[in-house]
């Protein structure tokens, strides 16, 4: 023993490439995925919050000008 790999055939190793380049493909999909899903959870938050103060807003104004 030399301490060299025994080479095989190609396809074993090519395969594992392949699966492995897969793979980071399939991660880096689902982390964008969840980025997004993020974000989006966020923007619809912040409007939710902007469309609460405007109604908050609107009521104190309609009370002050009955007044």
């Amino acid at each position: 023993m030399t301490g060299e790999e025994m080479s095989g055939p190609a396809g074993p190793k090519l395969l594992r490439l392949v699966c492995f380049v897969g793979a980071g493909v399939i991660c880096t999909a689902a982390i964008n995925k969840w980025r997004e899903y993020e974000r989006n959870t966020t923007i619809q938050q912040q409007q939710q919050r902007v469309v609460e103060t405007r109604n908050s807003s609107e009521s104190v104004a309609v009370h002050k000008t009955l007044e």
